[in-house]
């Protein structure tokens, strides 16, 4: 089958890499500019390394572009970690459209940060989606989905590299293999099921313990590793990794920090304890255990975060 991929990062990367490996034939990679950086997308270089033809536009709603698309003849598009706007005449170019991956079992969480709004949410399950792509944001009818646990201490980053990406590059094998033997289903999302949430960002990302442990936890987990949960220390702005929620229930007021040893300190929240050991105090660009910044006097026991 004739290929075309757009996408970026490791898991169009991987998603290339599977492609070819069975044997499709890759007509064409689209891959993002160049960061400022001049440090190649690994889309980008995965496709210079295999040869494979490669372009990459700043926007895909151009007649250029769509134009270079068409010519392409290709049958199918895989849309692989896509945040570019992709337009409905592109979608609609190859023979067989296009399939969409997803980082959430649609029509739940809809939106650029699935695995956050999971975590944070506080959800128990969550899973991939492959779809048929349409104008609307991860609205088109499903092709196939598989679900995975949430572990009580999962963080983005774990939930997604260690359980999605893999199921995701596992399943679009399958979602390709049903395509070419006729037999892809195209079901209708239940939109009284629909929910959206926008990019998880530093407006989200500040711990309100005036709420209860489990939502402060599940925010901070759920912002790990990006943005970065955070509360504010003086002026300064603490980031918060590798949380732990303990049962110990402190005197203290929630937000206080009631413990810091070799392992983690620890934050007096509202029905629980928080065990937190990895932190970065802003400016900085580097976390350290938060024992680290106790021994240079910028962090202490009793200290209240807000």
């Amino acid at each position: 089958m004739r290929v075309a991929v757009i996408g970026q990062a490791a898991f169009a990367a991987k998603a290339l890499d599977a492609l070819k490996s069975r044997g499709e034939e890759i007509v064409h990679v689209f891959a993002p500019p160049d960061a400022p950086s001049g440090k190649p997308d690994p889309l980008k270089a995965r496709a210079l390394e295999l040869g494979v033809p490669l372009s990459q536009p700043r926007s895909f709603k151009s007649d250029e572009v769509y134009g270079q698309f068409r010519a392409l003849d290709a049958d199918l598009a895989v849309l692989a970690f896509v945040t570019l706007i992709v337009p409905e005449r592109i979608l609609y170019a190859p023979r067989l459209s296009a399939i969409c991956f997803h980082p959430s079992l649609l029509p739940r969480h809809r939106g650029a940060s699935a695995v956050n709004w999971a975590l944070i949410h506080g959800d128990t399950e969550t899973g991939i989606t492959w779809f048929w792509p349409d104008r609307g944001i991860d609205t088109g009818p499903v092709l196939l989905q598989r679900a995975v646990a949430v572990a009580p201490d999962d963080t983005t980053g774990s939930l997604y590299f260690n359980r999605l990406f893999p199921l995701g590059i596992e399943t679009l094998v399958e979602a390709v293999d049903l395509i070419k033997c006729g037999k892809a289903p195209r079901i209708q999302q239940d939109e009284s099921r629909a929910t959206y949430e926008p990019p998880c960002r530093d407006e989200h990302a500040r711990a309100d313990f005036s709420r209860t442990a489990s939502e402060v936890y599940n925010l901070v987990r759920g912002c790990d590793p990006q943005p970065g949960g955070f509360a504010v220390l003086g002026e300064a702005r603490l980031r918060l990794y590798d949380v732990r929620l303990e049962a110990q229930i402190s005197k203290e007021a929630a937000g206080t920090v009631i413990a810091i040893d070799e392992a983690a300190m620890r934050i007096a929240l509202n029905g629980a304890t928080m065990a937190v050991r990895k932190v970065r105090l802003e400016p900085s660009a580097g976390k350290m255990a938060p024992r680290q910044l106790a021994e240079k006097g910028l962090l202490e026991v009793g200290n209240r975060l807000a």
